[in-house]
Order: C-alpha cells, then structure tokens, then sequence
C-alpha cells in the first residue's frame, strides 16, 4: 500500500476516462494521474475516517478555477454522501477561504479541491480537520489505507443515489474581504506606519481566484494596483508565484523578453521600492518584486519575515523551513526576546511548531511561520469565539504584513547566506531513505569535501518530524553554521539537495559538491542512461 499523500496533499494530472477503484489507485501512484473516481474514493475514505476534534458529519468543499475542478467536486460529494457525511459547498475560492469556511460552519473536515503552484492540468485535493489545520501524515496514512481496502470491497452506487448525490446538501459563501479587514484592523496598531506606495504595483493573482477582487479592495485601501494575470491564457500559465524562485533577478532589457507577465509589465520606480506581488493559483502565498539598482528581484519569503521583524521588533516566534536562509534563524537568535524553530518542509508543519504556543488571548498573537516560497502562516481570529485563534496562510494577508513590513523599514535586501537547491528528477524514490547505506555514502562525500576545504566541528546528522526519508546533516564550518539536507519531494517527481551556510561566501566551491552529489544520485537511480 502506498500513501496516496504527499507534501502538501495529493496533486495529480487530470485524466476524467472512467476506472473502477482499483485503476484510480493505480492511476495515481503510478502514473500521477486523477480521476473522477478517485475523488469518489477519496470522499468515501476520508468519510469513514473523520479527524478527530470535532463533531458531526459535515463536510466543506471548495475548489478553484482549474477546467474540470466542479466535476471533482461532484464526484468528492458523492464518495461523501456514500459515507452518509453532509456536504456544505462554497464554489470557486482560494484555499485560506475554505480555512475560514470550516471555522464559520463548524464543519468535521474541509477538502480544498487544488493543485496550488501546479499547471492548469493538475488538480488535487488538500484535507483540513474541524480546527482548519491541514492533514498530518498520520492520518493520510489511514486515509489511505482506508482508500485500498475500500477499492478491494464489491459495492455498487445506486443510479438514483449517484445523481443526486453529487449535489450538495448546503451552499455557503465566505466573505474573504470582510475577514482580511478584520485582520488588518488587529495588526496595524503593531507598526509605526501605515503602509503606503509611492508608486503603482502590479499584482499577479496567477489567474486565480483573487483576481477577481484582490485588486479591487487594495484600491480601496487606497493604494493604486493594477492587475496583470487576467491577460494569462490560464491559470499559473505564465504568471504567479509558482513561476517565481527565491533569488532570481532581471535586469531592466530581461524584463522585457521575460515571458512571465509580472516581469515584462514592470517599470523603473526607484531603487529599492516594492513594484509588484505575486500570489500563487489557490491564493495561500505570495512574494514580492523589487527595484534593483539594475533591474528587479524576488523578494522572498525570508526577506518578508527579516523585514516583518525589523519593523515590529518583538518577542516574536518564528517557525521556518529547512529551505529557509540560515542568516534568518542566525538573525533570530540574537534577539533574546525572540525564538526561532526549524521545520520540516510544508506549511502544515510551520502551524505545527507554533501551536503550542497559540495562547487564548485578546491581542494579536505575536509568531508566525515562514518558507523562502512565500508561505507566511499567520494567526487569524476565531469567527465564532473570542480569544481564539487559528492558523492559516493567506496570500493576500501575506501581501499586508509584507506592504505594512517594507512601509515601516528600509527597503534594502536581506543580508543573507549562501544557500542553493539543486534536484535529480523522475528518480528511483525507493532507493533513498535517508537512512541506508546510499545515505551514509552522500553524508561521508559532503564530510570530505568540507574538511579538505577546512574545518569541520560539531556535526551531527539526523532528521525532522515530517520528512520520513529526510537526510539532514548539521555542522560549523570554519566558523560558520552549515547545513546539507536531502530528501524526496513531496509534490514533484523529483529529489531535492539543498546546502546552506549562514555567511554568503563559503569559501569554496560549494556547488561543486552539490554537483558531486547530483551525480552520484543519477548514477545509482538510472546507471544505464547516465
């Protein structure tokens, strides 16, 4: 049996030719492929395995504008209905709107029909139990097996039962305007200033859902914004964060040639000023572009949460990735009133690091969770009950704090370290484990080729909650913090290296063993081909 989930959910091509349960489970693992009848299983597994902390036995569905995300839809209730669960629907959202939905109706579970950054041919589905907290592996893993043992059962839908049970019981709209103003409202009185532009910015919604009114209600905020993925053939086809990685930059002729439609719409504004934002296709992150005395850069994740600490500097705890810059938990810990925690990769587990410390309160809780991709998972108030919070990633609250960060500081990059990720892709996944002998061969390569280049003291290698097959060897280098993880994605065929230092020059040729590592992975996952 293999778990049906990865990282952020299950994400797959869309395929919509009919195939018992057996086929979309074979389907799905093999081929990445998504079904109708998938979501069917998916609806019926996760109905007899509901999460534990809440009550009842309905459901929240939502979905965003991909081609065939209303026929999922239809087939995800089914497998609910089948599972005697009622189905409350809130049609075309963005993920942190179907957060909010649970919360406002009081629902069991919430399911996020979505493929994220993914093309438009991908869908998928990510699952939120009753307290609007994404899925953990534990549970996937009984989802899961539930979904197989399902698949090996002889049942039969009636016809009569299939037609109407594709409907929902309940229809529910959330009203993402209204709660981003009530959000904002509880953390102005954290900054100085209020935010402010001194120049238009160009929003990129990824054609997703908050293109239709993000731009809109910005304007009412009284900043000027002009929105450009509306000009997108479709959703993330050109435009989004998906399309944007930490550390690029262009210059002002590259803008021009760039096929992204964020990029080739900028214009010189000043050095250092804040000239576009890009969120991703279900709206849950964003990242920022800025002037350079060249051209322009992303502003990622990690310099948000530098400049959100610059210009609130409180007793902040911060959860963040091991994808995120050294420098910033370095950055961190030099403040005695703050905490800094490191997790494993996916926003679900930067909630999970900070929920203990998610105290009843009136105020606005001061932590939150950041990814170098633009993940920023923030506490927002319980609709219904005072003194409760949540957390949740919000593109668009994403886009305030980072306006309200930049407004109250100087504009000027992050003084980061080194750090670069390279990957293998369409790997042999079986074969690396973090823990077998081709683990113990990559961890003695990075040994040698750091203590040929100079001094290695404490290292020490283990692992992360979360990340089963995750490699992750710690270290000081010749003065400097190091870290070198590798590990399977959990959303792309592909597996990952990743090699960070906390000052920017490492003093050696660093992707040299980066490349030394790639190639042993190559040669050990396809020694024919290679």
């Amino acid at each position: 049996m293999s778990n049906l989930f990865g990282t952020d959910g299950i994400r797959g091509r869309v395929a919509l030719d009919e195939c018992d349960d057996a086929g979309a489970l074979q389907r799905i693992v093999e081929q990445r492929l998504l079904t109708p009848q998938l979501m069917k299983l998916l609806g019926e597994a996760l109905g007899r395995c509901l999460p534990e902390g809440g009550e009842g036995n309905q459901i929240v569905i939502g979905w965003d504008n991909r081609p065939h995300n209303e026929t999922l839809a239809a087939w995800l209730t089914l497998g609910f209905h089948a599972s005697n669960c009622t189905v409350v629907h809130i049609g075309c959202a963005s993920t942190p709107m179907l957060h909010y939905a649970v919360l406002e109706t009081n629902s069991r579970m919430g399911c996020m029909i979505t493929a994220s950054h993914n093309p438009v041919e991908d869908s998928g589905i990510k699952v939120f139990d009753a307290r609007g907290r994404k899925s953990m592996p534990d549970y996937e893993n009984l989802v899961s097996s539930m979904a197989y043992s399902l698949s090996e059962e002889e049942r039969t839908i009636e016809n009569e039962i299939r037609e109407t049970g594709m409907h929902p019981d309940e229809r529910h709209n959330v009203d993402h305007q209204d709660w981003l103003q009530r959000r904002l409202s509880l953390v102005r009185p954290l900054f100085q200033h209020e935010f402010s532009l001194s120049n238009p910015l160009r929003l990129d919604c990824s054609k997703g859902h908050a293109s239709t009114w993000l731009s809109t209600w910005l304007e009412q905020q009284g900043l000027s914004v002009e929105e450009v993925s509306s000009k997108a053939k479709a959703m993330n086809d050109d435009c989004g964060a998906g399309e944007l990685s930490p550390g690029q930059a262009w210059s002002w002729s590259e803008t021009k040639t760039s096929e992204h439609l964020l990029i080739q719409s900028l214009e010189p504004q000043g050095v250092g000023a804040v000239v576009g934002a890009a969120l991703d296709g279900d709206g849950d992150r964003c990242l920022l572009v800025r002037e350079t005395d060249t051209g322009v850069e992303v502003v990622d994740g990690d310099d948000i949460a530098d400049a959100l600490l610059q210009a609130c500097p409180q007793a902040w705890k911060v959860a963040a990735s091991i994808e995120s810059n050294l420098k910033l938990l370095s950055n961190i810990h030099q403040h005695p009133q703050m905490q800094g925690f490191e997790t494993a990769v996916g926003d679900r587990w930067l909630s999970h690091a900070l929920e203990t410390h998610l105290a009843d309160q009136k105020q606005q809780p001061l932590l939150f969770g950041i990814e170098d991709s633009g993940h920023l998972v923030f506490p927002s108030p319980h609709p219904h009950t005072a003194e409760k919070w949540s957390l949740v990633g919000d593109g668009a609250m994403t886009l305030l704090l980072s306006l309200l960060a930049f407004g109250n500081v100087e504009s000027k990059p992050m003084e980061k370290g080194w750090k670069k990720r390279l990957s293998v892709k369409n790997p042999n996944r079986w074969m690396w484990d973090g823990r077998n002998a081709l683990s113990n061969t990559v961890e003695s390569m990075v040994r040698t080729h750091l203590e040929q280049a100079g001094t290695v003291v404490d290292w020490v290698r283990g692992g992360l909650p979360g990340e089963s097959n995750l490699m992750l060897v710690r270290c000081n280098f010749n003065g400097m913090d190091m870290s070198f993880g590798l590990r399977n994605s959990g959303t792309q065929e592909k597996t990952s290296i990743s090699l960070r230092f906390s000052q920017p020059d490492p003093g050696f040729d660093a992707m040299l063993l980066m490349r030394s590592v790639q190639n042993l992975l190559l040669r050990t996952f396809n020694p024919v081909s290679y």
